[in-house]
């Protein structure tokens, strides 16, 4: 009788460690194929939220957003933001691993600073998908998303997305909002020096302000201005921004 009851203990305990697995899978199933879903919804969608608009608005400091579509942004535009923060967005897969290479150093060396090597496709990944952070954890589901993005959406898809997602001044999002904010006017209207304006407080769109010109963006936007000139004869950027 002891025997049976012992075997009959051990069987219970089999049955619920097999069971918290088993749900465990079908949990983790269901959130892969959620997600993977959402990726390829988004081909064609913009998304109704994401975690850093989330905190923005209830931050305070507001949400302001107009989604629009690629047609309706000036060329200059998508030359800028491509000039200011990616040059090799075009030719790279997500990754610019000579770039992350030198931050590592640089961060090793100087470990009070943090210099960043993100690639549009990476911010990009990190905007729509994440949370604002640093950490590892973050990072990891950050190197999936990205290589998603990459493989399901294209180089012409993700940066119409940027465009639209990144946060270009306190509560502002999106060349739209930011065009019709700085500027009043459309982001298909945009000219040379407000398209590189807006691209030059990327960096930091709550620090560099465009209107009034702070005196890092005015610095910012001359340069971008010099990298625009260069890189708009390139035959793949050019692809890019027609």
């Amino acid at each position: 009788m002891a025997s049976d009851k012992k075997k009959s203990t051990a069987n219970n305990h089999k049955n619920k460690k097999k069971t918290f697995w088993q749900s465990l899978k079908r949990i983790l199933l269901i959130i892969f194929i959620s997600q993977l879903l959402y990726i390829i919804l988004l081909k064609w969608f913009f998304p109704p939220v994401t975690f850093t608009q989330l905190n923005s608005l209830l931050s305070g400091e507001g949400l302001y957003r107009d989604y629009v579509r690629m047609d309706d942004i000036d060329r200059d535009m998508r030359l800028a933001v491509i000039s200011s923060e990616d040059q090799l967005f075009p030719d790279h897969n997500g990754f610019d691993w000579k770039s992350i290479k030198k931050a590592m150093e640089y961060n090793q060396r100087k470990p009070g600073r943090v210099r960043g090597a993100s690639t549009l496709s990476q911010q990009t990944a990190k905007n729509v998908f994440l949370w604002q952070g640093r950490s590892w954890m973050r990072k990891g589901l950050e190197v999936y998303f990205t290589a998603m993005i990459e493989l399901i959406w294209g180089k012409e898809r993700i940066l119409e997305m940027y465009l639209n997602i990144a946060e270009m001044g306190e509560g502002i999002y999106g060349v739209e909002a930011a065009s019709q904010t700085y500027y009043g006017k459309s982001a298909a209207t945009l000219s040379r020096k407000e398209a590189a304006q807006i691209a030059a407080c990327l960096p930091n769109p709550k620090k560099y302000k465009v209107k009034p010109v702070s005196k890092y963006v005015a610095a910012r936007s001359r340069w971008v201005i010099r990298q625009m000139n260069n890189l708009e004869t390139d035959p793949d950027v050019q692809r890019l921004i027609r």
